[in-house]
């Protein structure tokens, strides 16, 4: 007795439902075929609905898709700006050719410096 009674309750709120849809003059046109009343409305609801799912799906693609292309598009800034720096360091290295020398000739004495140190520890021992 409860679940016709839940039954009937269920029955009543879709029909209420249904009347507070003001369905009368809906009219859909469907395979060739005319609906009116509630089965209109329930057409037009039904695929207005799976019109958005698909919206839906669409717009997820594309902001997938737009996603993916700015992020490839971050990569090819980030090795544009990693060749902006070589040529820029290309453009003023004639500048620096005299620190380089320098940086050089340092380089070439510390390490004939840190040689003969190591040598004079080997003997003395």
């Amino acid at each position: 007795m409860k679940r016709l009674l839940a039954c009937a309750v269920i029955v009543l709120l879709a029909i209420a439902a249904m009347h507070t849809l003001d369905v009368g003059d809906w009219t859909v046109s469907f395979g060739g075929d005319e609906y009116e009343g509630p089965l209109a409305a329930l057409f037009s609801l039904i695929f207005g609905a799976g019109g958005l799912v698909i919206a839906a799906v669409a717009i997820v693609c594309a902001a997938l898709f737009v996603g993916l292309l700015f992020a490839g598009l971050g990569v090819l800034m980030v090795a544009g700006l990693a060749l902006l720096a070589v040529v820029l360091v290309a453009a003023i290295s004639p500048f620096l050719l005299p620190l380089l020398i320098l940086f050089g000739l340092w380089y070439m004495v510390s390490r004939r410096r840190e040689r003969r140190q190591a040598d004079l520890k080997e003997h003395t021992i």
